[in-house]
């Protein structure tokens, strides 16, 4: 199973925030990296597989095209969230992965080209429509995603855990690639998400804590 170090920027720096209140995220001085600068935390860190979520854009009050091209150059594979309200917003930059999350999406999902499709999940529904995921991913099946994410907004940054059951069934309803972020705190998370056939999980608090060897994040593989 991949593993997937998760990056959150704003006001230009790696912030750290959990569950989803992004109003409250600060830069992330206290983890592994001494620089919340962006390309210098990557080459800190040195991960092989990265996620980012431009907060900023998500919010509407700014946008880090140039560090996420950038910070793309420094890894193998580059997930960007950047708050796409629909297709003509992906970067279609190459070297990075463009995500339709549901969370921000103003046109239909069956209308995007390619990319991944992020399932974002509070309270065990997708926001914003309340529907439930599983029902949502069979229907991505007739998409032209890539792959899908499955994200626990609550759960980001808490490093809390999962509940297990709840993620029972996705894995059959899905053939292409399956990633899944929020709440992942420990071995043990990432022992069960392999076990349910993820093919990725996203990391980042549960790592700088110490629970997560940075070792397996510069290989990016779990196993």
């Amino acid at each position: 199973m991949d593993l997937i170090l998760a990056v959150d920027l704003k006001a230009g720096q790696v912030v750290h925030g959990s569950s989803g209140n992004r109003d409250t995220y600060r830069p992330l001085t206290w983890g592994l990296s001494p620089t919340a600068d962006p390309e210098g935390y990557l080459r800190a860190l040195s991960p092989r597989h990265l996620y980012i979520a431009d907060l900023d854009r998500i919010m509407g009050i700014g946008d880090h095209r140039a560090e996420a091209i950038a910070c793309s150059a420094l890894v193998s594979t580059c997930y960007l969230d950047r708050g796409c309200h629909g297709p003509a917003d992906y970067l279609n930059q190459r070297g990075i992965t463009d995500i339709a999350a549901t969370e921000t999406t103003q046109a239909d999902l069956s209308s995007y080209p390619g990319g991944y499709v992020s399932l974002d999940v509070r309270n065990g529904r997708v926001i914003p429509s309340g529907e439930e995921p599983l029902i949502l991913l069979k229907k991505a099946r007739q998409w032209s995603f890539q792959g899908a994410i499955l994200l626990n907004v609550g759960a980001v940054g808490t490093g809390g855990g999962f509940l297990s059951p709840s993620l029972a069934g996705f894995r059959e309803v899905y053939e292409k690639p399956l990633l899944y972020g929020g709440g992942v705190g420990s071995p043990d998370d990432l022992d069960r998400l392999a076990e349910l056939g993820f093919d990725g999980a996203i990391v980042a608090t549960a790592l700088h804590r110490g629970a997560i060897p940075l070792e397996n994040v510069r290989r990016g593989r779990w196993s």
